[in-house]
């Protein structure tokens, strides 16, 4: 009966925690999924100075309920260059006071708000369809999942004090500061979750059994625990400066409060709080202390870690991509930004292409034909891992936005692949079929060739432009853009069978070669202008939206 009864209790206690967990992962994706993306965009253009940096990693992590999300975020600016190192630590120092608040908020006696807040989501949830609202309301279910838990653990641990096997347990971890704190880092590396692991502490803490020495080092450990995640995950030098900067920080506080923990025993012998408030107390003050020690320290740490981890080589294979790092596949927005920047190399691999096939009309050379399909082999290769990338982008789900961010990306490297194709497989051809028979294209060809080719490259920069920056004017312009290329097309196809016709020596075959060359200009500019309809139709179908929101209100 009493074996029964432990194995129930350790049921309870399992899920308990388990619940815990769920809960907090379900407030950070929902939140990460709906609300990602713009404070994505909100980091990169506003995090300009340090203590700017600090507040945004208070709020956002307050927001999120994760500092090992905002770590993530953060690493993906950082490796982007979108946001300096320094600022990103003061965003590091920030989510780690965040991460406190969130403590701060659980350990209130809320009973009354667990079925308010599991009740009120569920409303939010249905209300309508909107990705926005789901995220909201899914966010809210899991706020009040996490306290129901915490009511399941008090309750289940109430029953468990009782047993001798938690008083071993204690009486181990009371014993021996280091094993305390080792238990405390790997419980928080296997749950990813340090908040979740100081609710359990003082949870613990509540039952009486455990001193406040034991409960302020197993917060030492819980902040060392959750700083590891982001370190492991970082899947390159550049990715692991931040984590790391943000490791050493917290250990550093460790070590020196594993140093003054005698002193801080008495301290806190001295103080009103119970053990529970102890822990949330001592949780909050630790990370406050490291941000105001460590806040105008961000500077020459960041320039250390940049000296200790440089920029990587590129690889000598264009075709490998550089940025698509498996952080990104669980963090929509962090995904799709790692897959723009590789969707910008695509671009800059069909730019190449275009500046050496221009060379390859005036000066026919078999080493720049080779050159142009190999560039178009490893645009192939690399435009291929983007695709498998971005279907394997949201294993939790994509916002709308998100979804529709991932078409626009999909298209457009699908458009920049095809224009490779053009260029690599017939355009080169033609180029080297006259240098075959010992002919060159006349000054007339090569001045309608070069108006066209100046024409595509201006309209491959609006192309990014309005993939890049989301920019509907530039879309439009670059729609429009279509017609002065099918003018120019036109114009010097016109010219140029009325000079075949003019001059009876004309080969036939020399100006069905340049007729190819026209069409196939116009085949390269379709795709490229193609780019700009998934934008557009995203764009002003948002502005049709929030008119309508407008005119309502």
């Amino acid at each position: 009966m009493t074996t029964q009864s432990g194995t129930t209790l350790l049921i309870h206690l399992a899920g308990a925690i388990a619940l815990l967990l769920w809960g907090s992962h379900m407030i950070s994706t929902a939140l990460q999924r709906g609300f990602g993306t713009p404070l994505r965009h909100w980091m990169g253009r506003h995090l300009t100075n340090r203590w700017m940096a600090l507040f945004a990693g208070i709020g956002i992590t307050g927001l999120l309920q994760s500092s090992t999300a905002v770590s993530l975020m953060a690493t993906s600016f950082t490796a982007a260059g979108t946001l300096s190192l320094a600022p990103a630590l003061a965003v590091m120092l920030g989510a780690n006071i965040g991460s406190t608040l969130v403590v701060q908020l659980m350990s209130f006696n809320t009973e009354i708000a667990v079925p308010l807040l599991i009740l009120s989501g569920f409303v939010v949830f249905k209300l309508r369809d909107h990705s926005g609202f789901e995220s909201a309301g899914c966010a809210l279910i899991g706020l009040g999942q996490m306290l129901l838990a915490l009511g399941m653990l008090s309750a289940t641990l109430g029953h468990i004090e009782t047993t001798p096997v938690f008083h071993a347990v204690m009486q181990g971890l009371e014993g021996d500061t280091l094993i305390a704190l080792m238990v405390a880092i790997i419980l928080t590396l296997i749950c990813h979750s340090s908040v979740a692991v100081i609710l359990l502490i003082a949870s613990l803490a509540a039952t009486g059994v455990m001193t406040p020495v034991t409960a302020m080092v197993l917060v030492l450990g819980a902040n060392i625990g959750g700083a590891l995640p982001p370190l492991l995950n970082a899947g390159s030098a550049v990715a692991r400066r931040l984590p790391l900067g943000n490791l050493l920080v917290r250990g550093a506080g460790c070590v020196v409060a594993l140093a003054l923990m005698p002193m801080l025993g008495k301290l806190a012998a001295g103080l009103s709080l119970t053990t529970p408030q102890l822990v949330v107390m001592f949780h909050t003050a630790f990370s406050a202390i490291l941000a105001v020690m460590f806040i105008g320290l961000t500077g020459p740490l960041a320039r250390a870690l940049e000296r200790f981890f440089p920029e990587e080589e590129r690889p000598a294979d264009p075709g490998m991509p550089m940025y698509l790092d498996e952080a990104g596949l669980g963090i929509a927005y962090i995904g799709l930004s790692n897959s723009v920047r590789e969707s910008l190399r695509v671009a800059d691999m069909l730019n190449v292409m275009l500046e050496r096939l221009r060379a390859l009309f005036v000066a026919p050379d078999p080493l720049k034909a080779g050159e142009i399909r190999q560039a178009d082999h490893s645009l192939d290769e690399l435009s291929a891992a983007i695709r498998a990338y971005l279907a394997d982008i949201g294993q939790e789900g994509l916002s709308d936005s998100d979804a529709d961010r991932a078409q626009e990306i999909l298209m457009f490297v699908i458009n920049i692949e095809h224009a490779g194709d053009i260029l690599s497989s017939s355009l080169t051809q033609l180029a080297t079929r006259r240098a075959r028979r010992g002919e060159l294209f006349s000054e007339f060809e090569l001045q309608n060739i070069g108006l066209l080719h100046t024409e595509i490259l201006t309209s491959l920069r609006l192309a990014i432009t309005a993939f890049l920056g989301e920019d509907l004017p530039a879309a439009h312009q670059l729609v429009a853009r279509k017609e002065v290329v099918r003018q120019i097309e036109a114009t010097a196809s016109r010219e140029h069978f009325r000079k075949l016709r003019d001059d009876k020596n004309a080969w036939a075959e020399s100006g069905d070669i340049f007729q190819r060359v026209l069409r196939d200009y116009r085949r390269v500019h379709h795709h490229i202008a193609a780019v700009a309809y998934p934008v557009i139709d995203r764009l002003s179908e948002e502005d049709i939206i929030t008119d309508e929101t407008g005119a309502e209100a």
